[in-house]
């Protein structure tokens, strides 16, 4: 009797019907969540289906997005050899290995390299030729690329004005950047190196070099041709750049505006199928310059002999 009487007297029993109501409201609410997630992986299941070039850092591996989509139909039984390569090679010719050595070796190569730092602070009254830089650049063309598609663009930027549109662009979205978008651990880990959104090297330094990755490239008839790997390839490129450039005696500095590269391909009415990936200052450093006096990790925690 006095269990029966308890739950007759009880909260829920008396408000049946709020209580009813509360998990009706509850019940709907995460009905409706559970229908616009299954709505929003819908419409992103039916673009990534349907889009022809992949996300900004994605590659192309054994993609077909011409006429057959990007992948190979189950019922497709083309012969591999019933495919025309895009890259026309001739011939094959001998090689006899490597024949332009530098005097000191590999020694020599690592003095070269290990010179080389990165500079915030540029004399902009010494201004490298062109033509130093056009070699520095020739030699990064001869970075191995994904099917010999050498999927890279340099863009050499001289001209005042630009720079001043590209300092505006770059340290607009920095500003932003350092405020909102980084996390508080980034800014805290670049604050030795003080840097911030104030970057006077795009104005100051004679020369930004922009480059873009080519995610597709396009064949003699205007189909697409297929860029595999290139954002891998572009850095190669861009690191036997900067080798070329201490070579020449010049200085730089990489870095990668966040959140700029659709901006800056506009400013210099690039084609879509190019994605900003580094820009580069280059220049002398000026004659008050200062650098972090860094450590670099020994060979035993970076090499292991197997």
């Amino acid at each position: 009797m006095e269990l029966n009487s308890l739950f007759l007297n009880s909260w829920l029993v008396k408000n049946w019907k709020i209580a009813l109501a509360a998990l009706l409201v509850i019940a709907l609410a995460n009905f409706v969540r559970y229908i616009t997630k299954l709505q929003r992986y819908t419409k992103i299941f039916e673009f990534s289906k349907h889009r022809k070039t992949l996300l900004d850092g994605e590659e192309y591996v054994g993609a077909d997005f011409n006429s057959k989509g990007n992948k190979r139909a189950p019922d497709d039984t083309t012969p591999n050899n019933s495919y025309v390569p895009a890259l026309k090679v001739d011939k094959h010719v001998p090689f006899n290995g490597a024949t332009v050595t530098l005097p000191g070796g590999p020694k020599q190569f690592y003095e070269l390299a290990n010179n080389r730092r990165s500079v915030r602070s540029y004399s902009a009254k010494r201004i490298p030729p062109l033509e130093l830089i056009e070699e520095c650049i020739r030699a990064a063309s001869t970075a191995p690329s994904g099917a010999h598609t050498e999927p890279w663009t340099f863009c050499v930027i001289s001209d005042p004005n630009i720079k001043q549109h590209i300092r505006e662009i770059i340290e607009t979205e920095e500003e932003m950047n350092y405020a909102q978008r980084m996390h508080r651990q980034w800014t805290a880990d670049l604050t030795p190196l003080r840097t911030n959104h104030i970057k006077p090297y795009l104005t100051d330094a004679p020369y930004l070099i922009l480059v873009f990755k080519q995610i597709y490239g396009y064949l003699p008839n205007g189909e697409r041709k297929q860029h595999y790997y290139n954002e891998i390839s572009v850095a190669i490129a861009t690191g036997i750049l900067l080798c070329a450039l201490q070579a020449a005696g010049l200085n730089s500095l990489v870095t990668t505006p966040l959140n700029c590269g659709l901006a800056l391909r506009k400013l210099l009415a690039r084609p879509e199928n190019e994605k900003l990936l580094l820009l580069l200052p280059v220049g002398y450093a000026a004659d008050d310059c200062v650098v972090p006096d860094l450590k670099r990790k020994a060979l035993k925690e970076i090499m292991h002999l197997y």
